[in-house]
């Protein structure tokens, strides 16, 4: 079996949890088939780093010695807001030699700096999307998913989402039953798709200022499976439906359509994720009334059927 050399690249600044969680993914399946993956982490001189927490981080070596990589992966944290240019130099000569090119979080602005995501589609934390798009126009920069793939390029977004695509490395790599064993020894999910979205309803929509539009909120998230039409919203906050549309999106920015298919969606995941619930009833109980409603929801959403999320997340009996 060929050992995969993983280089880890360290900066001052770096996030430690960015270059901790995949490293021990990887060390993990090593653990599970001896040989098949080799750490290895460097930093511009050789010499030690201290983390954005605070840490000091003895590298193994440095990026002039460093072994070529088959997985080159870039970490982020608050050093990539002002990258040493000797890393982004580095990556710029010897990222296009790697089998497959990594990031997470911010590092996406690591190889963006050093051009190796021009004209592909990346990710990073999605508060920095934004700003990613930005300072790099030749990259098309999607907001939503935990990590994307793109050729041999894959990039991700917080800090957890590295782990994801770690595991999700691994099972390319040394198939399910490694990257199971590796995601138990972790307490994860065996991984997460990577369609998935960074972040909750709440989270994505902000709250409401005036009371009755956050009661109408916790309302939605409480009752999926009811009448969540603009008509029956508006009227529980006792405004028009023009009155109350305009208002919703104006205090939490977006639309309450949007907002019940996001609250839908992330219901039906829980259920899929936590129950061993049918699919035809957790269609009901998510307000969808039908599996093929559904099924199209996540489709639409997430690129996989609420079959094949469920078996990526959990082997759970379920009811007919």
């Amino acid at each position: 079996m060929t050992q995969r050399t993983v280089l880890v690249v360290l900066f001052d600044g770096v996030q430690s949890l960015d270059v901790t969680g995949p490293s021990e993914v990887f060390a993990g399946a090593e653990k599970h088939t001896p040989g098949t993956y080799r750490l290895c982490t460097a930093s511009p001189d050789g010499a030690p780093v201290r983390t954005g927490s605070g840490l000091t981080v003895v590298p193994d070596r440095a990026l002039s010695d460093a072994p070529g990589p088959h997985t080159l992966l870039v970490p982020g944290g608050e050093g990539t807001r002002r990258p040493d240019p000797r890393l982004t130099d580095w990556l710029r000569r010897h990222g296009p030699r790697a089998e497959r090119l990594v990031s997470v979080c911010t590092g996406a602005f690591l190889l963006a700096a050093a051009g190796l995501l021009d004209g592909r589609r990346a990710t990073t934390h999605w508060a920095h999307c934004g700003r990613l798009a930005r300072e790099h126009p030749a990259v098309e920069v999607d907001p939503d998913p935990i990590y994307v793939r793109d050729g041999h390029v894959a990039t991700s977004a917080g800090v957890t989402s590295g782990i994801d695509l770690a595991l999700a490395l691994v099972e390319e790599d040394l198939g399910r039953r490694a990257a199971l064993t590796v995601a138990r020894q972790l307490v994860v999910f065996l991984r997460r798709p990577g369609n998935q979205a960074q972040f909750s309803a709440q989270l994505a929509a902000q709250t409401a200022r005036r009371e009755p539009l956050r009661e109408v909120q916790h309302w939605v998230t409480e009752h999926p499976d009811a009448d969540l039409t603009v008509e029956a919203l508006a009227a529980r906050a006792a405004l028009s439906p023009r009155h109350f549309a305009r208002a919703f999106r104006t205090e939490t920015g977006t639309t309450p359509g949007r907002y019940v298919d996001r609250v839908r969606l992330e219901h039906a995941r829980r259920l899929l994720e936590d129950t061993g619930d049918g699919v035809e009833e957790i269609s009901r109980a998510s307000g969808y009334g039908t599996p093929e409603a559904m099924r199209r929801a996540f489709v639409r959403a997430l690129g996989t059927s609420p079959a094949e999320y469920r078996r990526r997340f959990r082997s759970v009996p379920t009811r007919s």
